[in-house]
């Protein structure tokens, strides 16, 4: 899988960014949140989220590993495709949405382009803890390297097969313990405990 395309920007729209690298122009699909913070600037790193279709192959871009991250949790919730998250996106900001979502607000999702009632309702119940435990971990640390140390150890567990669930609760008692570990010494300790 592509992790980030890094490259001169060679065509940007609202919806989507060319960028070239070794002679080669990647169109990527993005939010407007991603068009905002590559507007004026010739080069760039873009983070990737690759859709593998019988019909095509699409790469959705993200100028942040925060909005890949918020991304992959709606692409998460039955009835949202890439394109909707895509325009909850474009939206809303990362931290409107978490706030609405720990806010039982279905009245702000539903008022997106393309979500319904049912869609927001979802978005709400399947998102919710998720969003909890990153907004909590961001309050009760007060820096974002506690939690993006959590959030990269927790991924590399995912890619060796641990369930998501499993993981979460190695890590929470694991940083409850030791706030201040690395990635490295968390993967360890958590590989003890699952």
């Amino acid at each position: 899988m592509i992790d980030y395309i890094k490259g001169k920007i060679t065509e940007l729209t609202p919806t989507s960014a060319t960028v070239e690298t070794g002679g080669i122009g990647y169109l990527t699909h993005i939010s407007l949140t991603t068009y905002s913070s590559l507007e004026n600037k010739d080069s760039a790193q873009i983070y990737v989220y690759e859709a593998i279709r019988e019909d095509a192959h699409l790469l959705f871009g993200f100028f942040t590993k925060e909005e890949r991250e918020m991304f992959l949790l709606l692409i998460s919730v039955s009835g949202i495709g890439a394109n909707t998250a895509r325009m909850i996106l474009s939206s809303l900001s990362i931290a409107e949405l978490q706030q609405h979502i720990a806010q039982d607000n279905v009245t702000a999702i539903k008022s997106i382009k393309g979500i319904g009632l049912k869609t927001a309702q979802r978005v709400i119940i399947d998102l919710k803890d998720k969003i909890g435990r990153i907004a909590g971990e961001a309050k009760t640390t007060g820096t974002e390297s506690y939690s993006s140390v959590k959030q990269e150890a927790a991924q590399a567990l995912m890619m060796l097969g641990f369930q998501q669930a499993p993981i979460s609760k190695a890590l929470e008692k694991i940083f409850a313990g030791s706030p201040s570990l690395t990635i490295e010494q968390a993967i360890k300790q958590a590989l003890k405990l699952l």
